[in-house]
C-alpha cells in the first residue's frame, strides 16, 4: 500500500541519533486512511453443521430486516478454505453510526424475534473485524452476476504499511489484469489483527480461478512482485465463497 506511506513528525522519531532524525519511521498504524470515516465491518459467523442450510433459509427471508438499518455490501457462503461459515461485509460512515445502528436493533422486536433468537442457536461463534479500503483501492462490483469471490487475507510482519505497503500493493495490482482475476477491493484491518490486509476477487468460476492461478506462477512480471511481497509476509489464508442469493455482490 504506497499510499499508506506517511511522513514522521520529529516529535514520533524516539531514541534516534540526530543523524538519522529524517528518516521515515515504521509504524503500525494505518495511516492517511483514518483521516476517512467509511469503515467496512467483515463478520464471519460459523453454524452448527446440521443448521447450516435452515440458517441460510432463514437470513434468505429474513435479511431485509438488517439492511433496513444500514448497508450490505456482500454475503456469502464459504466453500473452501472454511466449512459451515458466512462472511459478510457492512458498510458504515462512522463509528457513531454503528453504534446507533446496533442499539436500534436491539430495540426492533421484529428483528430479534423473527431472526435474532432464531439464528444464534444456529451458530457456534461470531467473528468481527474493521476494515478500510486501502488508499489505491475502489470498492467496485464484479464484472457479471455469478462467478465466485476469493478472499485472501495476508498477515504481514510487524512495522506497517510504511515498511510492506508499497511491496503488498505491487503484488495485488500485479494480477489486476487482463486475464487474471479482477480485484473488488483491498482492506486493512484496523481492529482484529494488526499488519493485516484483504484481497476481494472475482473470478467467472472456480476453475478459471485455477486457469489463473496456474498463469501466474509462469509469468515472470507477478513472480517478481510477489516474492518480494513474501519477505514481509508471516501467513496467508484464503477462502473461495460463493454469493447468498440476497448478496449485492451476486
Amino acid at each position: 500500500m504506497l499510499n499508506l506511506i506517511r511522513s514522521v513528525r520529529p516529535a514520533a522519531v524516539l531514541l534516534r541519533p540526530a543523524a538519522t532524525a529524517a528518516q521515515p519511521c515504521a509504524r503500525a498504524s494505518t495511516g492517511p486512511q483514518q483521516e476517512h470515516r467509511t469503515f467496512y465491518e467483515f463478520r464471519t459467523y460459523s453454524i452448527r453443521p446440521d443448521q447450516n442450510a435452515a440458517f441460510l433459509k432463514l437470513t434468505n427471508e429474513k435479511i431485509h430486516l438488517r439492511t433496513a438499518h444500514s448497508q450490505l455490501i456482500g454475503y456469502w457462503s464459504v466453500e473452501y478454505g472454511g466449512l459451515n461459515q458466512v462472511f459478510h461485509i457492512w458498510k458504515y460512515d462512522s463509528y457513531a453510526q454503528r453504534a446507533a445502528v446496533r442499539a436500534a436493533l436491539a430495540q426492533d422486536p421484529t428483528w430479534v424475534s423473527e431472526y435474532i433468537s432464531k439464528a444464534l442457536p444456529m451458530l457456534t461463534c461470531q467473528d468481527n473485524e474493521v476494515t478500510y479500503l486501502v488508499p489505491w483501492s475502489r470498492l467496485l462490483n464484479p464484472q457479471q452476476e455469478g462467478g465466485v469471490y476469493e478472499l485472501v487475507s495476508f498477515q504481514m510482519r510487524p512495522g506497517g504499511p510504511a515498511v510492506w505497503g508499497s511491496a503488498f500493493q505491487a503484488a495485488v495490482t500485479s494480477r489486476d489484469a487482463p486475464g487474471y482475476g479482477k480485484l473488488l477491493g483491498a482492506f486493512h484491518s484496523e481492529f482484529g489483527l494488526q499488519n493485516r490486509v484483504h484481497a476481494l476477487w472475482w473470478y467467472e468460476s472456480a476453475d478459471q480461478r485455477a486457469e489463473v492461478r496456474h498463469k501466474a506462477h509462469n509469468d515472470a512480471r507477478v513472480v517478481a512482485a510477489v516474492r518480494n511481497s513474501v519477505s514481509h509476509l508471516d501467513t496467508q489464508r484464503n477462502q473461495l465463497m460463493f454469493p447468498c442469493p440476497f448478496s449485492p455482490m451476486s
